[in-house]
């Protein structure tokens, strides 16, 4: 817990959580596109990821990387059911942080620069890959997502989605075989790897 945070003021507060965690937005929100493949509601993921990450930063300890926080409350908002929960506004309700707290997305977000060099996060690629990587289950897309989008370690990864470093390794073995196997010819299209090794793959 954070050394005299029930000492602080909540003006205080606001800012030592807006200085540690609005600067994570943007990529929270590129993990979060691909996570739930729609920009609405990975808007509201990535709200309801800070409206938690604010209601708890008391817990939050001092010194520790709160990116990784960040992004372990945005893995567990969404398996432990925010797909099939959008509508229930029982945070919302039993919080009242909006007045407090600016929106954390712009009412209309900028779309994906369309240019990979530009965009650090990985937001963007083809449809194909869009595609390849949308149709994988989601256990699989949110530990790759982390591992090669994001750069987590397995152990980060396996404490963000509250399983075992092994299921982690195996998770995302399985997504990157998948992925070559579904992008094989696209690759080849593109020269990233040998024609003849695609079509015999």
């Amino acid at each position: 817990m954070l050394k005299g945070r029930g000492a602080t003021t909540q003006s205080e507060q606001h800012r030592e959580f807006a200085g540690l965690a609005l600067r994570h937005v943007d990529e929270l929100y590129a993990a979060a596109m691909r996570m739930t493949k729609n920009d609405k509601d990975a808007e509201d993921l990535v709200q309801e990821t800070y409206m938690r990450a604010y209601t708890f930063f008391h817990r939050f300890q001092a010194g520790s990387n709160c990116r990784a926080w960040l992004f372990k409350i945005l893995t567990n908002t969404f398996i432990n059911g925010f797909r099939k929960r959008r509508k229930d506004k029982e945070i919302t309700g039993a919080l009242n942080v909006e007045p407090t707290l600016p929106r954390c997305m712009p009412a209309d977000p900028a779309p994906p620069s369309p240019d990979p060099a530009n965009d650090p996060n990985g937001r963007y690629f083809g449809d194909e890959v869009q595609a390849a990587l949308a149709a994988l289950p989601a256990n699989f897309r949110t530990a790759v997502i982390l591992a090669d989008l994001h750069d987590f370690s397995y152990a980060e990864i396996a404490d963000a989605m509250g399983c075992a470093p092994g299921t982690v390794m195996s998770r995302i073995f399985r997504a990157r075989r998948l992925l070559a196997e579904r992008l094989s010819t696209y690759a080849a299209e593109r020269g990233v790897v040998n024609q003849r090794r695609a079509l015999a793959a």
